[in-house]
């Protein structure tokens, strides 16, 4: 069981910014920008590696609440999303999440 879950099964505490019954948004403890959530899907799914065709609904489904998240954050000058997937890129945590970051210009290359 990730930290991720226990979060969806609420035995940790975390700054909830969105839910429904898919997936969750909440803000990131270690925030990279003025505004940092990640976007989780409430199915465990390890990575993006792990995803099968039956979760075709759920990507779409997570695609489409980012900028709804993403507005309900007041990003309307626009943001970069991002999903690490496996160690060497950068995943931490092997429950799928997208990052939603911004209210500051964002660079290129990122890291």
């Amino acid at each position: 069981m990730t930290i991720f879950t226990k979060i969806i099964n609420r035995e940790i505490q975390a700054d909830i910014v969105y839910e429904d019954e898919q997936c969750l948004a909440f803000r990131d403890v270690n925030p990279q920008a003025p505004v940092h959530v990640l976007l989780i899907p409430k199915k465990p799914v390890k990575s993006l590696d792990e995803l099968t065709e039956s979760d075709r609904a759920l990507c779409g489904h997570l695609m489409l609440t980012v900028p709804k998240v993403a507005g309900l954050l007041g990003l309307s000058g626009g943001y970069r999303t991002v999903i690490n997937t496996g160690a060497h890129g950068g995943q931490s945590v092997f429950h799928l999440h997208i990052h939603i970051l911004g209210a500051r210009d964002l660079t290129w290359p990122p890291g």
